[in-house]
């Protein structure tokens, strides 16, 4: 049985003893907020392993709350809203949310999605190093160096980076990209694909070279000098 604590925020007191339920059920220990304010106040308390964020609420909405979450670490974010629209899916997940569920959802994929997304958080006894060049990128302890200085990154581009960084000199489409970041067929635009690449190589300088467009199909990190594993 799982033992993660899950922080629910959401302005619907229904939705929150559905999730408390169904995630109770799978061993996860659940904590709720009604709104942003209070959310975030729980979320410094009680430092969750993950939260699921609905993006209309009172006093902060969602969005606020999950850029200053990001501001405080990499907690994996689910957002939740009855908004359906694909600016807001991308929006959130370039504010950094992990994942993005549209009400009305079954709450057995809620609990499935979930579980994949901490399963992919957690990569613990991981002591693998791949390097490219002057890139270096540790998974287990979610590092990053770029000529031995420390890059900054969201949970999100890490694991792009790493994606590449594992397939390094095979093109990757956006297609794989989503499915594999994303996962379940994320439904958002494929420029979500193009953000998250264009801010990764903003962050990484001139060492974002290494990251190739090939035009049409996707994107590949570069057959260099390095090793992995």
């Amino acid at each position: 049985m799982a033992n993660e604590k899950i922080l629910v925020v959401d302005d619907d007191t229904n939705i929150c003893e559905l999730l408390r339920l169904y995630l109770t059920k799978e061993g996860y220990q659940v904590t709720t907020a009604n709104d942003g304010e209070e959310g975030l106040e729980k979320f410094n308390q009680l430092k969750p392993d993950m939260v699921l964020l609905d993006v209309m609420m009172p006093k902060m909405d969602g969005l606020e709350v999950c850029r200053r979450i990001r501001k405080l670490g990499n907690t994996p974010v689910m957002m939740l809203t009855a908004k359906g629209e694909t600016f807001d899916k991308v929006l959130g997940l370039e504010l950094g949310a992990d994942d993005y569920m549209v009400k009305p959802f079954e709450p057995k994929e809620l609990v499935a999605r979930v579980k994949a997304v901490l399963r992919r958080s957690s990569r613990h006894g991981d002591d693998r190093e791949f390097s490219c060049e002057e890139l270096r990128i540790f998974p287990g302890r979610h590092q990053v160096y770029c000529d031995d200085q420390p890059v900054e990154l969201t949970r999100k581009e890490f694991e792009l980076l790493l994606y590449l960084m594992e397939n390094r000199g095979i093109v990757m489409t956006r297609d794989q990209i989503l499915c594999h970041i994303w996962g379940y067929d994320f439904d958002g635009e494929t420029r979500t694909v193009d953000v998250h690449v264009r801010t990764l190589r903003q962050k990484l300088g001139d060492t974002g070279r290494l990251i190739e467009t090939v035009r049409g199909v996707g994107y590949r990190m570069a057959d260099k000098g390095g090793s992995q594993g």
